[in-house]
C-alpha cells in the first residue's frame, strides 16, 4: 500500500507507459496488416490476441532481454524473419478493387504476429527495464494499462489502411526497415560495424527495398489482370 503512495512509483508507472506507447508503433503496424485479410467479426480478436502477446512478450522478455541480445546471429535471424514476413503481408493476393481477394485464417494472422511480436520486442524492453528499476509490480502494470492502447492503435491501422490502401505499403516498408536495422544490430556484426552509424541505415534501407521489391513482385504475379496480360 505503501509503494502505491509513492511518488516514484507513479513518476514510473507513467514512464513505462509513455515508452511503451512511442516504443509500439511498429507493433501496432504489423497487427493490423496481418488482421486485415480477416472477416471482420476475426479481426477484433486477432488485434486483441495480437496485443496482448505483444505485451506478454515484452514482459517476459525483460528478465532476459540483456542476455538475448548478446548471442551472436540471433538477430540476424530474427531481423531475416522480420524481412519475411513483411513480404508475405505486402504480397498477398488482391481483387482489382483493392481488397483481399480471400479471407485469411486467425490463426495464421495470430501466427505471423506472434512471431513479429517477438523479434521486435527484443531490443524494445531494454527501455521499459530501465524505467522500471527493477520493480516487477511496476513493469506488469504499466504494460497491462497499455495494452488497450495498442489495441486502439491497431485497430486504427486498420481502417486507415481500407481507405489509404497506400499505407499497406508504407507499412510493410516499416517492417522492412526495423528487420534490416535488427540484423545490423546483431553483436557478431558489432566489430564491422563499430563506428560505422552509415551502415546501420544503409541496413535499415536495403531492408525496406527488399521487402518492397519482392511484395510487389509476387503481389503482381498473384494479379489475375497481370497474368492474363502476359
Amino acid at each position: 500500500m505503501e509503494l502505491l503512495q509513492s511518488a516514484d512509483f507513479w513518476i514510473g508507472l507513467l514512464k513505462i507507459v509513455w515508452i511503451n506507447i512511442i516504443l509500439s508503433g511498429d507493433n501496432a503496424v504489423v497487427i493490423a496488416l496481418a488482421a486485415r485479410s480477416l472477416p471482420p467479426s476475426q479481426q477484433r480478436k486477432a488485434v486483441f490476441f495480437g496485443s496482448s502477446a505483444a505485451v506478454a512478450f515484452r514482459i517476459a522478455l525483460t528478465v532476459v532481454a540483456a542476455k538475448l541480445l548478446q548471442m551472436s546471429f540471433l538477430q540476424i535471424v530474427g531481423g531475416m524473419l522480420l524481412l519475411w514476413i513483411g513480404v508475405q503481408l505486402l504480397s498477398q493476393e488482391e481483387e482489382d478493387d483493392g481488397h483481399i481477394k480471400e479471407h485469411g485464417s486467425l490463426m495464421a494472422a495470430v501466427r505471423t504476429i506472434l512471431v513479429a511480436d517477438l523479434v521486435m520486442s527484443l531490443d524494445n524492453v531494454i527501455g521499459v527495464a530501465a524505467a522500471a528499476k527493477g520493480s516487477m509490480l511496476l513493469l506488469i502494470l504499466g504494460l497491462a494499462i497499455s495494452i488497450p492502447l495498442v489495441i486502439f492503435g491497431s485497430t486504427l491501422m486498420i481502417k486507415l489502411m481500407e481507405r489509404f490502401p497506400i499505407i499497406v505499403t508504407l507499412g510493410a516498408a516499416l517492417i522492412g526497415w526495423v528487420g534490416g536495422e535488427t540484423i545490423a544490430s546483431d553483436v557478431a556484426l558489432a566489430g564491422w560495424l563499430a563506428g560505422n552509424t552509415w551502415a546501420h541505415y544503409l541496413a535499415a534501407s536495403a531492408g525496406a527495398g527488399l521487402v518492397l521489391g519482392l511484395g510487389l513482385l509476387l503481389q503482381r504475379r498473384h494479379d489475375p489482370a497481370v497474368t492474363a496480360s502476359n
